[in-house]
């Protein structure tokens, strides 16, 4: 007799586009395993688990190799195209800068 089936969902999204997949799977599948098993590599050849692509599970990163229940949705990340922290930094170096009310005191305008 097989091992009992259960759905999972793997998600990946672009800008314009986003992929859920609703599949049965073994029980005892890894995150890994659902996203190949999915058909989804085929579909976005750009994604790549082994440097580039992050997992996670309802938006918590996680590892491959985490076995996945019943109804979790395995999340595949897409790069991030500007780090967050030096974001910051640049909002906050430009706030420094102004002073208040200085858009009102443009005497050369």
């Amino acid at each position: 007799m097989g091992k009992n089936k259960i759905r999972v969902e793997v998600a990946y999204a672009l800008l314009n586009d986003q992929q859920i997949l609703s599949i049965k799977v073994a029980e005892g599948t890894t995150a890994g395993e659902a996203i190949r098993e999915s058909g989804i590599l085929e579909r976005y050849p750009e994604i790549n688990l082994g440097t580039i692509n992050k997992v996670g599970i309802f938006g918590k990163l996680c590892k491959q190799d985490r076995v996945l229940n019943e109804g979790d949705r395995v999340e595949i990340y897409r790069p991030l195209i500007a780090d967050p922290k030096e974001v910051r930094r640049k909002r906050a170096a430009e706030g420094k800068v102004m002073t208040k009310g200085s858009a009102e005191k443009s005497p050369s305008s």
